[in-house]
């Protein structure tokens, strides 16, 4: 059994949890994060990678409006390595309401989300895609975000102030004295170790986990609704701006460039269980059909991925317990001393990935006054790596290749002519086209990480992400396991074969046209040249 001790512990790593982690680091509390699986696995990893300017809601929640309009803001300055402005569009459609457009303006001005209408000649000559029957066109501040950059931004940063992350640890209890949080019980996934930390504090931050985390501890009746939402990747950028349907909130409304691809999104569908969320082909083509509306011939494309996620929403009772798409978006803090009568544990619920650094601030701000501390936080003006957070773009690995060659091209001809220099030092092996990435990125990252699955490597690096969907890069990634001597060769075997498995998830909704061509080509390989299937592996689960 492994014995650690902290002021303070953070159930739950997408991103409110890490922005935790950050803010109780900064204000000087020793705080250890633990998840059941990687960081951002969950809700934060499983979106459509809008950074809202707040325009989506500054008719259907003003309030959500003016905090996603700050918060935008924010996150821009303190974290622009993970956020692309593309700048973005609300467009009245062909057959859309022209009386929710007249309301937009006046809406943004008064959450004070800065908007703008623009001509439809305007809005067609910065997208050319769009449908060219539009009534209207608003321009506003919305932009692209990499939630996992995020994420692991925030954490290491909370790291470098003296947190610990503990990723692949499950809690499987909250233990108390005299109704007071005194321990947290957990379990490393990975190596089976019992893991126990003393602590102050419990900072309850699970998403759509959060109400069985807070049953450990007691408090009971904790009401997350896991609402479902599906999204579609596309293989290439149809917009270089986020295009929204000026209409209220609904189905497939927004399109998003996010790195290399396009992704369409979101269905709000309750679900049971936040583990078990379902990607139905029905709502597939509805997304598909939903892309027709904003771009013309959006079906042409080809779809590459489709991912479902879970939002936590908190059980308003002022909504119909089956209508997720009307419960509310803002965030829910529960002290659970007022509450349950159990002292030392908070939980949140609700809010959005725009928002995380403010739900984290509201979290520990509620920590602190509980404890009759008086720490400011100071996130808000703390930039993460200022040193190294150039603005991200869609050709920032291809810019980095290029400086990189050249430096490298530079060095060699300064070297004596007797001098044999190895030119494979000009190159860093690209080991995924699709997304540049090199095998040093690899090599690297499994050295500080040296129990991460293929899919860990997936949210840091995109493996795999690209067209081909690993249908290269899994097997070159496995390969290089092996020789950099990192696994054996059956549990390398067998860790590709678990990636593969989970690609296919996203795969078999979306199955027609081009997709079909490119899964039967992989599936050839795999099987064909390969036979992947019969090769020896490590019986033991890959977590």
């Amino acid at each position: 059994m492994k014995k650690l001790s902290a002021d303070v512990v953070v159930i739950g790593g997408g991103a409110t949890g890490a922005g935790v982690l950050r803010d109780a680091a900064l204000r000087g509390y020793a705080t250890i994060l633990l998840d059941k699986a990687d960081l951002g696995q969950g809700t934060t990893g499983r979106y459509h990678g809008l950074l809202h300017s707040g325009g989506r809601y500054v008719v259907s929640d003003p309030h959500s409006a003016t905090e996603c309009a700050e918060e935008n803001d924010i996150i821009t300055r303190i974290q622009p390595h993970c956020v692309e402005r593309t700048g973005g569009l609300f467009i009245v459609g062909p057959d859309d309401d022209p009386a929710y457009a007249e309301k937009f303006l006046p809406a943004a001005q008064a959450t004070r989300v800065p908007a703008e209408e623009i001509s439809v000649a305007e809005a067609l000559r910065r997208e050319p895609r769009l449908n060219p029957r539009m009534q209207r066109a608003f321009a506003v501040q919305d932009a692209s975000v990499d939630g996992w950059q995020m994420v692991w931004g925030a954490a290491r940063d909370a790291i470098a102030h003296g947190a610990s992350v503990l990723t692949y640890h499950r809690v499987v209890d909250i233990v108390t004295d005299d109704r007071r949080v005194t321990a947290v019980k957990a379990i490393d996934e990975k190596t089976g170790e019992d893991v126990v930390i003393d602590c102050r504090f419990v900072l309850n931050t699970g998403g759509p986990w959060a109400g069985q985390i807070a049953h450990l501890a007691g408090c009971e009746g904790v009401e997350v609704v896991p609402g479902r939402g599906i999204m579609i990747a596309m293989n290439h950028r149809l917009v270089n701006t986020v295009v929204n349907r000026c209409i209220y909130p609904a189905d497939g409304d927004i399109l998003v460039p996010v790195h290399t691809v396009s992704i369409i999104g979101t269905t709000d569908v309750r679900a049971v269980d936040p583990d078990k969320l379902e990607i139905p082909r029905a709502e597939v083509q509805q997304m598909l059909d939903a892309g027709e509306v904003l771009v013309p011939g959006f079906r042409q494309a080809r779809a590459v991925h489709a991912w479902a996620g879970a939002r936590p929403l908190f059980n308003d009772p002022k909504a119909h317990a089956s209508d997720t798409r009307h419960m509310t978006r803002g965030m829910s803090i529960l002290r659970h001393d007022e509450r349950d009568g159990v002292h030392g544990i908070i939980s949140i619920i609700g809010g959005k990935l725009t928002t995380y650094r403010l739900m984290a601030e509201r979290m520990v701000d509620a920590m602190c006054e509980q404890l009759g501390e008086d720490r400011p936080c100071v996130t808000a003006t703390t930039q993460i790596d200022p040193a190294t957070a150039p603005t991200y773009v869609v050709t920032h690995r291809l810019e980095e290749r290029e400086h990189e060659r050249s430096r490298r091209a530079h060095s060699h001809a300064e070297l004596p002519a007797t001098c044999d220099d190895d030119h494979a030092d000009l190159d860093d092996q690209v080991i995924c086209e699709c997304e540049l990435m090199t095998r040093g990125m690899i090599t690297e990252l499994m050295a500080e990480q040296p129990t991460a699955n293929f899919d860990d490597l997936r949210r840091q690096l995109r493996l795999g992400m690209g067209p081909c969907q690993g249908g290269f890069c899994s097997m070159r990634a496995t390969g290089i396991a092996v020789e950099e001597k990192m696994v054996d060769i059956s549990r390398a075997t067998a860790l590709m074969r678990r990636f593969l498995a989970n690609r296919w998830i996203g795969l078999w909704p979306i199955m027609y046209g081009d997709q079909v061509r490119q899964t039967a080509l992989d599936n050839w390989i795999f099987q064909g040249m390969f036979d992947l299937e019969h090769l020896p592996s490590d019986e033991k689960e890959i977590v």
